[in-house]
């Protein structure tokens, strides 16, 4: 569980930063990146709640 705390931490990280850079400087590469990092944090956040709820039990 740790471990998907960190990767989630560092998926949002990346998306924080690349999202920043399309909003402030128009960078449209980094909005193709702020994306696929959205898409990856979800996927981690749904592995997130599927292990929270086992371990809950």
């Amino acid at each position: 569980m740790k471990e998907l705390v960190s990767q989630i931490k560092a998926e949002y990280e990346a998306f924080a930063a690349n999202a920043d850079a399309q909003v402030e400087k128009g960078n449209k590469a980094a909005g193709a990146r702020a994306r696929k990092a959205a898409l990856n944090l979800m996927k981690l956040m749904k592995e997130f709640r599927k292990v929270s709820v086992e371990a809950s039990k």
